[in-house]
């Protein structure tokens, strides 16, 4: 029953946030809202909807950890896994821009909310700071969005899909029904899945937490797999990597900037284990991003490898250390001592020897 209300859960935050971003933009550009506008806004935040209805619902439900938890595992599964992924399927060329600009803001939100979490408390001024700080990165992309050219808004025309005068979902009543129905849909499925994975986590024997850091952000994460895998099958590589870097920032000043907000006076406790691991982790793959997107301004496929063995190495040490095992310190030892280095001195050398390749992006 457990599987079946979470997958349940799952299958419900999928249709809802899909339904919300068909209503939510069809709405917006039959009130004259450029495409490209749309794109960046209510699509690219569309994909982050599961994870924002998970985390208040599970701050609703008292489940803080399961809140944060998600948030982080998610953006170490975005890198990580989907990344690594993506890069599999095919090499992924990384846009100037995102070098430039949005990596360097991923890893500033990251930076942010490990100091914002030093006290061990995101308290509601916290989640006012980060949630004003997305309205703020938001008004920029808009504001930088009327510098594209023709045919970068073109192309987000063709990716969204405008409705022709008269179509089914042209109307404003049938609009707003789609936005209805998708935040219903996110709600129940929050709840399911927050259920769910609260049971799995006592049945298991494990912490809210960990369960949170893997089986939820994993989940709640689909619509980006989704989204990744496609764009990089169809060679759209460039919307493949910007599709995980937005989101990972979405994440942290969205989803919890909203958790932080609904929390009121109590505020979100961060547990201990996350300030000494795995905000650190999150922090350690977001600038990992840079010397990776840096040589040769692509994701080669074993680059790819070795992000995909890193997620499996980090879900490999929460479960050993869930359970105490025995082989955790011998598992530690080599990850730190050989693996780690080893991946270091190899993009060193990397960076060094491979040039640019002409014409990137």
């Amino acid at each position: 029953m457990n599987i079946l209300l979470f997958f349940g859960g799952l299958t419900l935050l999928v249709i809802g946030a899909n339904v919300l971003v068909r209503g939510a933009s069809r709405l917006a550009l039959s009130f004259g809202i450029s495409p490209l506008v749309v794109g960046l806004t209510i699509v690219a935040f569309g994909t982050s909807a599961p994870e924002v209805a998970v985390s208040v619902g599970a701050v609703l439900g008292g489940k803080t950890d399961i809140a944060i938890g998600n948030v982080v595992g998610s953006n170490i599964f975005n890198v990580l896994f989907i990344l690594g992924l993506s890069a599999l399927i095919a090499p992924l060329v990384v846009n100037i821009q995102l070098i430039r600009q949005e990596v360097p803001i991923m890893i500033g939100a990251s930076l942010l909310l490990l100091v914002l979490g030093l006290d061990g408390r995101l308290s509601f001024y916290d989640g006012g700071l980060l949630f004003a700080l997305l309205v703020a990165y938001t008004v920029f992309l808009v504001v930088q969005s009327r510098r594209e050219t023709q045919a970068a808004q073109a192309e987000y025309a063709q990716e969204i899909h405008v409705a022709d005068a008269g179509a089914w979902d042209d109307r404003l009543p049938v609009q707003l029904l789609l936005i209805g129905v998708g935040l219903a849909a996110l709600v129940f499925g929050s709840d399911y899945m927050v259920q769910a994975s609260v049971n799995f986590a006592k049945a298991m024997g494990v912490s809210d937490l960990v369960i949170g850091l893997t089986i939820v952000a994993a989940g709640t994460s689909m619509p980006e797999v989704a989204t990744s895998v496609t764009a990089a099958i169809k060679g759209e590589r460039d919307i493949a990597v910007g599709n995980v870097v937005g989101s990972s920032t979405f994440n942290i000043l969205g989803c919890l900037g909203l958790s932080g907000l609904v929390s009121g006076d109590l505020g979100l406790a961060v547990a201990p284990s996350l300030l000494a691991f795995d905000i650190w982790v999150m922090l350690a793959v977001a600038l990992a991003c840079l010397p990776v997107f840096i040589t040769g301004r692509e994701i080669a496929r074993w680059e790819g490898g070795v992000f995909l063995g890193y997620y499996v190495a980090y879900v490999a040490y929460l479960i050993l250390a869930a359970q105490q095992h025995d082989a955790l310190q011998a598992f530690s030892g080599v990850m730190l001592g050989f693996v780690v280095p080893l991946t270091v001195v190899t993009l060193v050398v990397v960076m060094i020897r491979r040039p640019p390749p002409a014409g990137a992006p």
